[in-house]
């Protein structure tokens, strides 16, 4: 059998393109018609780049909340100070006989945290983080409704504030999705069975998911955000095409879960890339059910498609204790494997080490990222989901130990110098 059966005809992808530029192309021009709401490319990203300045983000916090302020101005006092433990610091406390010339930054992991919701979690997690020498992970993903934490006190600007200041990277996941109602067939997070068929972006979402994007990024400079669906990953490839500098992961709910799937969704984003060969797609969450196996080989696919850099593998070590996968689960020792070979690799930690959760009166559970804040805290459930979150950091600490004692590296919060 000839392996040039798969080649793509010059023929297709001519017509492919015929389609893509005509100006009759409604579907497409559905597009432009909701990003010219927000300007030209180049406005749409100086707004962008204006809004996500920590000044202007502080400017929005004074307005909201003053306390919050209060707390940012500590979080940039104990950065400038280095109050925060470095690296070089923190390797010789760990393993104190290896070198540190015998750390591989090539193939650095990058230590990652959800759902963090609240900015009392985070600056509870970065005093506990200052006080413990303990380590602040790279990368924050967020779950909780936009217009909640839009209209809460400046969490929103406080938080993105916070993450500017500590050198890392995070991730939004907005309304529009299939549990605002726009799925009929889902009643809501009690019926998350439904969510492996696909959360769903049905009918017109795709445009009102790209509209929403566009108000967040270019009033708070929101960046990076979640993507569930094909058809907003699709829009999210075109957007970047056009210019718009934002940037999404692919969620565990795309429920990628083998090397085929993996390569469908890298074609399209070698395809769809800038003609300086970088996309949009800077997160790839990967299936929980994937073994070690089959990742190593969706990362062949990655390297030989050129994505190695720009496309994250973002691994799953810890998960919710209810509501989501079997437990116990644990997947660091995998890690410990994987990272020695496979650069640009997430650790993912979306709960606590399970010995810690067996022991939790209130385990953690992904139905509560769902849940609305008043609500949390009228049931008296505060302290209990503080404690679960500050439990995940727990857990990014265990794998930066566990990768630091077999001589591998991690990417950390930039507070942590080296």
């Amino acid at each position: 059998m000839s392996y040039e059966k798969f080649c793509i005809m010059p023929q297709t992808l001519e017509d492919i393109n015929c389609f893509l530029s005509d100006t009759k192309n409604k579907t497409l021009t559905d597009l432009r018609r909701v990003v010219s709401k927000y300007g030209t490319v180049s406005e749409i990203n100086e707004k962008a780049h204006e809004a996500g300045k920590v000044e202007s983000l502080l400017e929005k916090v004074k307005h909201a909340n003053p306390s919050h302020v209060k707390e940012l101005d500590w979080l940039q006092a104990a950065k400038d100070c280095g109050d925060f433990i470095s690296l070089s610091e923190y390797r010789s406390r760990i393993d104190p006989d290896r070198p540190a010339w015998s750390y591989d930054e090539t193939r650095a992991v990058t230590l990652e945290i959800s759902a963090m919701q609240y900015f009392p979690w985070l600056i509870a997690e970065a005093k506990q983080a200052k006080e413990k020498g303990e380590i602040l992970p790279g990368r924050f993903i967020r779950v909780r409704k936009m217009k909640e934490q839009e209209a809460d006190n400046g969490d929103l600007p406080a938080v993105r504030a916070a993450i500017k200041i500590l050198g890392a990277s995070c991730v939004e996941t907005l309304d529009t999705k299939g549990t605002d109602g726009s799925n009929i067939h889902l009643g809501g997070p009690d019926t998350i069975t439904g969510y492996f068929g696909g959360i769903g972006q049905p009918n017109s979402h795709p445009l009102k998911w790209i509209d929403e994007l566009l108000y967040y990024y270019v009033n708070y400079g929101v960046d990076e955000v979640l993507n569930i669906n094909p058809g907003t990953v699709f829009l999210g490839y075109l957007l970047y095409r056009l210019g718009v500098n934002i940037r999404f992961k692919i969620s565990v709910f795309m429920g990628n879960d083998n090397p085929y799937s993996v390569l469908w969704t890298l074609l399209a984003a070698r395809l769809f890339a800038r003609d300086d060969g970088t996309t949009p797609l800077a997160g790839f969450n990967l299936s929980n059910s994937i073994d070690g196996e089959h990742i190593a080989k969706s990362a062949e696919i990655r390297r030989e498609l050129g994505l190695e850099d720009d496309v994250r593998i973002e691994h799953h070590i810890t998960e919710t204790w209810k509501s989501i996968v079997r437990q116990p689960y644990d997947r660091r020792d995998e890690l410990l494997e994987l990272a020695k070979t496979i650069p640009n690799i997430s650790a993912k930690h979306e709960g606590g080490n399970p010995e810690d959760e067996q022991q939790l009166y209130h385990q953690s559970d992904i139905l509560d990222y769902f849940r609305d804040k008043k609500e949390i805290v009228g049931t008296g459930d505060w302290e209990a989901l503080t404690r679960n979150y500050l439990l995940k950091h727990k857990a990014v600490n265990t794998t930066a130990e566990a990768l630091t004692k077999a001589g591998l590296s991690f990417i950390a919060a930039g507070v942590h110098r080296l």
